[in-house]
């Protein structure tokens, strides 16, 4: 036996099956979509007809409860759209952590967001934030106000017009006459972060902070609160009592009191009217002590003139004296170290050496392994070379060991004085007097009309040198001397060069930029 074929269709079974298999999760996505109602608790509830049809007045320990936040207040209108206002002694608490008080709340159920005026005051376990009108968006746990707020934490007081605080994420953004208080310090900017979990703040925009120790300016840059440590950027300041320290980017550890700066360096002692800059430098805070290096170079303001100073680094300290067994720095004992290929300039002194020491307390600098002078025409040289100022000017000059005194006549014409010691003389900053001590020598071209016709020799242990618009005037032979004159069509000038003299000319810095050439 045989069946009949059957053909018929099954599109009105699938589509029915689909129907069947898909109308539960499209009614489930819906139940999903729909937000819960708020749900309450009072003492007396009553209509409004005034605030709208379906409106229900609460009084008397009036409760709220949405999702996990429940709040309460002394009266309410509750909404059918889902929405409610609330009245006098109204408090929002939101797991065990987060509570938000205030006078009167607007709050929507349906987008989860509070509004909360007058005396309003939201804490959690580390801070409390006190504001007029704040807004809390109890989905992502974000606060914000925009009149002005105040934050009391542990040590701090924070007080600015913008905020915003996440609780979830621990996180603060302030904006706008920021100013935090810390019982060591004050900072004010335009815009700070602070993020609780990390302890690190971000401030953007002009920042000061004041201590007892220093002032600080940036506008850019973060400070770890934790560890005491900070970086700031662009345009950054420290001031001190006696210093400013500049740069493109400083970086500052308050508890080890050191600094370090990045580029475009400087470092400003208003005391002493110097300046000295270089591409990086050290700062320690509790000697006063700095450190620069990087095209190093010091300047000097005086009345009337300045004094250049390059060196491959530059150091500062500070000597220290007793006061009751305990050391104390003596700020009237500045010492300036300048190490490795020094040279300066000065309109009246030029010099170079490898190494230089400058003590404020004498006003006397000290140059070390080759050490070269220029005044005017003449240069001076010796084993060792101390300059002593006063005042901004050169008052003399103290040459020790193989001391040479130099002027060129041509460029084969040298007049020369040797000595063991010398003591150069100085009036107005000019030489007119040099005191030569042991082994003394002296070869000299006179001019008689500005025509040279012979040279001059002597020998003399000890002898006076008196200038004149910084030429030899005459010389005082103190010691048995012996000298010749030798007509100048009969020698060769370079057989009265004294032993050990160079001419060292060509190493002379003409302006202040010419420090830097080697």
């Amino acid at each position: 036996m045989s069946f009949p074929h059957l053909s018929v269709s099954t599109r009105p079974l699938l589509i029915l099956l689909a129907l069947l298999l898909f109308a539960p999760a499209f009614a489930q996505k819906k139940d999903e979509g729909k937000k819960k109602k708020i749900e309450w608790s009072a003492d007396n509830m009553e209509g409004d007809k005034k605030k709208g049809k379906d409106v229900k007045k609460l009084v008397g320990h009036v409760h709220f409860r949405h999702e996990n936040v429940d709040m309460y207040c002394d009266s309410a209108y509750l909404f059918p759209n889902n929405s409610l206002e609330a009245y006098r002694n109204v408090r929002i608490l939101q797991g065990d952590t987060i509570q938000v008080y205030g006078d009167m709340l607007k709050y929507d159920g349906n987008t989860k967001i509070a509004e909360l005026q007058k005396n309003v005051s939201m804490s959690d376990r580390e801070m409390n934030l006190k504001t007029e009108y704040l807004t809390y968006d109890l989905n992502s746990s974000v606060g914000s106000y925009h009149n002005g707020g105040t934050i009391i934490s542990k040590d701090n007081t924070l007080k600015s017009e913008h905020g915003y605080y996440n609780s979830k994420a621990k996180e603060f953004s302030f904006k706008k006459n920021v100013v935090l208080v810390n019982p060591q310090y004050t900072m004010k900017c335009d815009t700070l972060l602070y993020n609780t979990y990390s302890k690190v703040a971000y401030f953007l925009g002009p920042t000061t902070i004041v201590s007892n120790e220093n002032t600080i300016y940036c506008e850019n840059g973060w400070y770890d609160t934790d560890r005491d440590v900070s970086q700031f950027n662009k345009n950054a300041v420290i001031n001190t009592r006696e210093q400013k320290l500049k740069g493109d980017s400083i970086y500052y550890n308050r508890k080890a009191g050191f600094g370090k700066a990045i580029k475009n360096v400087s470092v400003i002692d208003s005391a002493q009217n110097v300046t000295i800059t270089g591409n990086y430098a050290e700062y320690y805070e509790k000697t006063e002590n700095s450190l620069i290096t990087g095209r190093a170079l010091l300047t000097q303001v005086y009345d009337k003139d300045s004094l250049f100073l390059h060196a491959d680094t530059l150091r500062a300290t500070y000597e220290t004296k007793d006061s009751a067994g305990k050391k104390l720095i003596d700020y009237d004992k500045r010492i300036l170290y300048a190490y490795h290929h020094v040279k300066f300039f000065k309109s009246d002194i030029q010099g170079k050496c490898d190494s230089l020491v400058y003590t404020y307390g004498d006003s006397t600098m000290r140059l070390y392994r080759q050490p070269v002078l220029w005044s005017e025409k003449n240069q001076l040289t010796a084993e060792k070379v101390e300059i002593r100022t006063g005042s901004g000017e050169i008052r003399s000059l103290v040459l020790s060991n193989t001391a040479f005194i130099v002027s060129r006549e041509d460029s084969v014409k040298f007049n020369q004085v040797k000595g063991k010691n010398m003591t150069a003389y100085f009036m107005k900053n000019k030489l007119y007097k040099i005191k030569v001590e042991g082994n003394g020598q002296a070869v000299y071209y006179p001019r008689d009309q500005g025509e040279i016709f012979s040279v001059n020799k002597t020998d003399c242990t000890d002898m006076l040198i008196f200038f004149e618009e910084n030429e030899v005037n005459r010389i005082t032979f103190i010691t048995k001397p012996e000298g010749s004159i030798f007509p100048i069509s009969e020698i060769n000038p370079k057989e009265f060069l004294l032993k050990d003299m160079k001419d060292r000319f060509g190493e002379r810095p003409m302006a202040k930029n010419d420090v830097f050439s080697r």
